[in-house]
């Protein structure tokens, strides 16, 4: 009988049909962090040799949710509550920038890309969904980015992207399903406003849009990862400050 793992292989290049089982199975919570993803069992259990698990599990590294430890293999991300805050008020901080560049410089081309990502986004709400609606939300955000034409911002947010722990509050959702329907309804309201004040060219909208969405994230990390208020509260208070003296 084929196990769970080997039944999820599709028609992508292996790799990418293993990596995205994998984070499946991370964002549904049958790993959890820490855990260690063994190459041997993964192989043996999607009937696979280990080459492709192995390019597999340097692109789940690479996307932030697994972590190589030397002389030890690969284990999904373990992130200290240090590690969380710091990564949200980086985020706050790039999101704003781009966003200000984005309304600047995005171009007709460009903003029909975005729409057509939402779209996208429309058609995938129902749990099992949940890593694709994760991927397109990412590529929302990276398209943004490439909209604000500044290659700078454009590396930085990739690797801040990667740190942020969007994969545990996605796994949130798993563990308290009823929060579905209106966390869908909610990140694509506030993607809508994103796109709407970038198409207008509207710098102030786009930026207050898109801190707001971030900060909505961090009620998320409050409530449902248990990340002390008091640090996401100061963390947001630097930002904004800095935000503030920029304008």
């Amino acid at each position: 009988m084929a196990s769970i793992l080997e039944k999820e292989l599709t028609h992508k290049p292996l790799k990418e049909e293993i990596y995205d089982a994998l984070h499946r199975h991370i964002i549904a919570g049958k790993y959890g962090p820490g855990d260690w993803l063994r190459q041997e069992d993964i192989a043996s259990q999607m009937g696979v040799s280990m080459t492709p698990v192995r390019e597999a599990l340097d692109l789940l590294v690479a996307s932030g949710l697994a972590e190589r430890v030397p002389y030890r293999g690969v284990r999904v991300r373990e992130m200290s509550t240090k590690d969380i805050v710091e990564a949200y008020g980086m985020r706050l901080v790039l999101e704003a920038m781009i966003a200000r560049d984005a309304a600047m410089n995005v171009t007709p081309q460009q903003a029909a890309g975005l729409k057509k990502i939402l779209d996208e986004m429309k058609r995938h709400v129902k749990l099992n969904e949940m890593p694709k609606e994760r991927q397109l939300s990412r590529e929302f955000h990276a398209a943004i980015a490439e909209a604000s034409g500044n290659d700078l911002l454009i590396k930085l947010y990739a690797v801040v992207a990667n740190a942020f722990p969007d994969w545990l509050l996605y796994e949130a959702l798993y563990r308290i399903p009823n929060l579905l329907t209106s966390s869908v309804a909610q990140t694509f309201e506030e993607h809508t406003a994103i796109l709407n004040s970038l198409i207008k060219h509207d710098v102030n909208k786009a930026v207050q849009a898109s801190i707001e969405h971030v900060l909505d994230s961090g009620k998320w990390l409050e409530e449902y990862l248990n990340v002390p208020a008091e640090m996401l509260r100061e963390k947001e208070q630097q930002v904004m400050h800095l935000i503030r003296k920029s304008k």
